[in-house]
């Protein structure tokens, strides 16, 4: 299947408009570190294709659309790089990676599988003070989802993800979720503009939660791998908002 064999009807326009467009507002870009700020416009402008596969990132230009120096732009690509959407040449700079949709299918199935067995060692291990970073990121992504803010249930939903990992008892695993997170996370914010995916997705981390408060380590399990699995509908929903991002 190709990204163009899926219609894009129900795909919610990303905010913003590309390269000029600020990727948070108000408090929540003053919050954030000025590097963080610029990985997160850069990240949005390579997976809308507004920064093409190939194209050098030049450091002095995006310092000075950003009124910084060049060290948060240096972290910024550093970030980029960890999550293997550009690639860094010796002695040429860095450039935009392409990630094909096989690839990011083929990264989902691992995720999935890595978020299940967080969840099931969570429901067995999770000390109360983890139980209750968990319950907390999931009121903080309700209020996210019921101000319809795409952008702050993103981050949100990102902290929620890390407390199931803090939460499972192994650092090791928590360390290979975290990783291979953060190396999905940008498709996952395209994911969220799938209409009323983000209102399913608080369903989702509703059942998750109570899976894991009530020990039931097999319903944690299975929540989390059906959560992160891009097969069937949600498949079809991955290549949509992809191939509406590169329209």
């Amino acid at each position: 299947m190709s990204v163009s064999d899926v219609p894009a009807a129900t795909i919610m326009p990303p905010a913003g408009d590309g390269k000029s467009a600020a990727v948070s507002k108000g408090a929540v870009a003053s919050a954030r570190p000025k590097a963080s700020e610029i990985r997160d416009a850069l990240e949005q402008e390579i997976v809308t294709n507004a920064r093409s596969a190939g194209e050098r990132l030049d450091e002095q230009a995006i310092a000075r659309r950003f009124a910084v120096s060049r060290t948060p732009v240096r972290e910024a690509i550093n970030q980029l790089a960890s999550a293997g959407l550009i690639e860094q040449l010796p002695n040429r700079g860095a450039f935009v990676r392409q990630v094909g949709l096989g690839e990011l299918v083929e990264m989902f199935e691992v995720m999935a599988e890595l978020e299940g067995m967080a969840g099931r060692l969570a429901a067995r291990r999770a000390a109360p003070q983890a139980l209750a970073a968990l319950q907390a990121a999931l009121v903080a992504c309700g209020a996210a989802a019921a101000q319809q803010d795409t952008d702050a249930y993103y981050y949100e939903n990102e902290r929620f993800h890390h407390a199931i990992y803090d939460a499972c008892g192994n650092a090791f695993l928590a360390a290979e979720a975290k990783r291979l997170h953060m190396r999905l996370k940008a498709y996952r914010r395209l994911q969220l503009r799938v209409s009323q995916r983000m209102k399913q997705s608080l369903q989702e981390h509703e059942r998750i939660v109570a899976a894991i408060a009530a020990g039931d380590g097999e319903t944690a399990e299975r929540e989390l791998r059906a959560h992160i699995a891009v097969q069937g509908e949600r498949f079809a929903d991955l290549v949509a908002s992809v191939g509406a991002a590169a329209r």
